[in-house]
């Protein structure tokens, strides 16, 4: 996996969605929709920026993995 230069705060849309393997704009939709990218729900920030936390694909994994283990 590249190296991200990550915020004190989180990352951005853009490493997020590098990090989930899919496009930024797809993490917006998606946000946009439903509140949230999977259950994750990023930070706003005053000047409107979203960040989110660096923990994110820990918490995709762990999702993905009990929705496969309820599936069972």
């Amino acid at each position: 996996m590249t190296e991200h230069n990550l915020t004190p705060i989180g990352l951005t849309t853009e490493q997020f969605a590098q990090i989930a393997g899919v496009k930024a704009t797809s993490v917006r939709v998606r946000l946009c929709n439903t509140g949230s990218y999977f259950g994750i729900v990023p930070q706003k920030m005053p000047n409107n920026r979203l960040f989110w936390p660096h923990d994110s694909l820990e918490r995709l994994c762990r999702a993905s993995s009990n929705s496969s283990a309820e599936k069972a």
